[in-house]
């Protein structure tokens, strides 16, 4: 009798650990499971190579009514550059631009050859550009003093600048050279004019002639 129970001892203890062990090897996979699942998770989080622009060309530009805008969009569509946008910290009103007005702002500002209008749009790394093209409108025969706020502020060292300006009549005159002088660095070519119609025929014509 003591033999029997003995042996039905025993063989509870062996059921016992069977099922504890059947239990842990459950557990074991589940956090296996879940430390496999983390990873792949991590994997597709992390940021692909070669995300980053890679382009060695930039379209600088700035536009108070829109029409040098136009222009240098078409130069991006045609060197697939980067662009960049100067924006007025204070915007240009109509008023603001009437050349008849002695006292308006951009006749005050153009006078005043020091004058150094507050750029509001967020700095820009030139790191990698290699070639700019730099657009503006004519103001009074020369570039719009913002303009030289913007060079005068960034260093060019080893890359070369090709200005491009709009006006209804008027040509680039001294702005390209004002340009280089300000900004003391950078390798400056002469730069072109363009009418508002300008089409993107005529500036690819003006861009292969600058190869």
């Amino acid at each position: 009798m003591k033999r029997k129970i003995a042996l039905l001892v025993v063989g509870l203890l062996a059921l016992g650990l069977t099922a504890c062990g059947n239990a842990a090897g459950q557990s074991s996979g589940s956090k296996d499971a879940g430390t496999q699942s983390t990873a792949v998770q991590s994997t597709k989080a992390e940021p692909t190579s070669g995300a980053q622009s890679t382009k060695d060309t930039l379209v600088v530009y700035f536009s108070a009514t829109g029409t040098t805008k136009g222009v240098a969009e078409k130069i991006v569509n045609i060197t697939g550059a980067d662009t960049y946008e100067i924006k007025a910290a204070q915007e240009y009103s109509t008023a603001d631009l009437n050349y008849n007005d002695s006292n308006s702002r951009s006749t005050k500002e153009q006078k005043d050859a020091t004058a150094r209008p507050k750029i509001g749009s967020s700095a820009v790394s030139l790191e990698g550009y290699k070639t700019i093209y730099i657009g503006y409108p004519i103001w009074w025969g020369e570039e719009p003093r913002i303009m030289d706020t913007f060079v005068e502020s960034n260093n060019f060292n080893g890359i070369t600048m090709i200005p491009f300006c709009t006006s209804s009549s008027s040509g680039l005159g001294r702005s390209g050279q004002n340009l280089a002088k300000n900004a003391g660095s950078g390798t400056w070519l002469d730069g072109k004019r363009f009418g508002a119609g300008a089409s993107e025929d005529e500036i690819r014509s003006w861009i292969k002639g600058l190869q």
